[in-house]
């Protein structure tokens, strides 16, 4: 699976005010239950704060990967967001985060979930790549980046 089957120019945001963690997947919930119809953001709110209680999505060297498997889920789909400040996600090396993708998962698509997740990680592992989209900020520029990289 590749980026571009699972994230929309829709789906791209730059420099947002991330204010928290919490605030930051609310309004993220919130927008995805506008293009993600079948979906409530209470649904994608929940799910996606009931993994971080498991554990921190915030991966270090600014980068967090919020992710989730939804009952209701029909497909996987992604959101990237970038933050105009970096912000306090418990990352594993305490650093404030920047660079936020989210993945929402069908529940029964567990070897999915976990292949799309390396992908993700593999790309944020890139320091260009993670240089160039912290220096976007256009929405269609950004959505161009990462599916194209």
């Amino acid at each position: 699976m590749q980026l571009e089957d699972i994230l929309t120019l829709e789906r791209c945001y730059c420099d947002v005010e991330g204010v928290s963690k919490k605030r930051l997947i609310k309004t993220v919930s919130e927008w995805l239950e506008h293009d993600v119809k079948y979906l409530s953001a209470n649904q994608i709110f929940d799910a996606l704060m009931a993994r971080e209680r498991l554990g921190s999505t915030g991966l270090g060297g600014g980068i967090a990967i919020p992710h989730c498997r939804v009952s209701s889920c029909q497909e996987i789909f992604g959101c990237l967001v970038t933050l105009e400040e970096g912000i306090d996600f418990d990352a594993v090396d305490s650093n404030p985060v920047d660079l936020v993708f989210f993945l929402i998962v069908p529940e029964q698509e567990n070897d999915e979930h976990i292949a799309i997740l390396s992908q993700i990680a593999s790309l944020f592992a890139d320091e260009n790549f993670c240089y160039i989209i912290r220096n976007t900020h256009d929405r269609e520029d950004l959505y161009n980046v990462a599916i194209t990289y």
